[in-house]
């Protein structure tokens, strides 16, 4: 289990994970209108898309600009949801 932690992997099975909830959850938007719909979704898990890859990258001896290119992405798409949010 340690490998997993120090090697990244698990970061890379949690966006694996965050790849078929956007697929499901999009699904389920378009055949029965439940939940949200995507365009006010997107922002919010691309965010947290976003931090887990610097933390992916972070792990796997990236340099620090890729990293914080990450982080940068991360910030934008999460004032593009506030906004959204915003009343």
């Amino acid at each position: 289990m340690t490998e997993w932690f120090a090697s990244g992997r698990l970061v890379d099975a949690i966006l694996v994970l965050v790849v078929l909830e956007v697929v499901v959850l999009a699904w389920l938007w378009r055949r029965h209108r439940r939940g949200l719909p995507l365009a006010d979704l997107l922002p919010n898990i691309l965010a947290g898309a976003l931090l887990l890859l610097a933390l992916r990258l972070s792990l796997g001896g990236f340099g620090w600009q890729y990293c914080a290119a990450s982080l940068a992405f991360a910030g934008v798409a999460h004032l593009v949801d506030l906004s959204r949010r915003w009343r």
